[in-house]
């Protein structure tokens, strides 16, 4: 092992992380949001929020490239004024695989939230609880099930994820090179061991992931 690089498979575990937890920051108003709105155009919104199933990872990653790119209005904005650049490096992989990964966190949440029983909430309005106590006393305990769902979904995804970093991060070793890219050029060089290597630790940590889900599930959620 000593042989090999370590770096991508702290990096994917570093990628995965952040990006699970900042959607579950983020995607849960708007999850809250989706179970509860009467809006018309809410099939529309859950649509676009659903599309990076299907949609294969290359195209998002190529509308990325356009967006963010030095060349783009917004890239030129971002680099003139702040001095960021987002394509071909680690805060871009965030970005994209927030938007990779946004429905894996989403659609739970949103589940979840449309299993409590309004009643609950509106419960716990009447007795004197502000907005942010009702969700971190009511909602999220009884949605807990959920939450742990599209955290570890959140993350599994990242951890696979392929052809977006490859299009907005490109192979930059310490810096987008994350595990499923070594895995790639390793095959490339017809280098199998460290390929082997790489696949491995992937293999056993999605393994593990989800064997502890199953086990938390079994043990708490009942």
């Amino acid at each position: 092992m000593s042989n090999y690089d370590l770096t991508p498979l702290l990096l994917t575990l570093k990628l995965s992380s952040l990006t699970a937890c900042l959607l579950f920051v983020f995607g849960m108003p708007l999850a809250y949001w989706l179970a509860y709105t009467r809006f018309i155009l809410k099939p529309v919104i859950e649509a676009f929020v659903a599309m990076p199933i299907i949609l294969p990872p290359t195209v998002l990653g190529f509308y990325l490239l356009v967006l963010l790119g030095n060349t783009s209005p917004l890239g030129r904005w971002l680099l003139a004024t702040f001095d960021v650049q987002l394509v071909f490096s680690f805060a871009g992989l965030v970005i994209g695989s927030i938007l990779y990964s946004l429905p894996f966190m989403i659609q739970p949440l949103q589940a979840g939230l449309e299993a409590i029983p309004r009643e609950f909430i509106e419960s716990a309005r009447v007795m004197g609880a502000s907005r942010l106590q009702t969700v971190g006393r009511v909602i999220l305990p009884t949605m807990r099930r959920s939450v742990l769902t599209g955290l570890v979904l959140s993350f599994a995804h990242t951890v696979g994820e392929f052809g977006v970093i490859m299009m907005i991060g490109g192979n930059i070793p310490g810096e987008t090179r994350v595990a499923s890219i070594a895995v790639y050029d390793e095959v490339q060089a017809m280098n199998y061991s460290a390929a082997n290597f790489y696949a491995i630790v992937l293999l056993l940590v999605s393994f593990l992931i989800l064997l502890l889900v199953y086990s938390t599930n079994r043990r708490f959620f009942r």
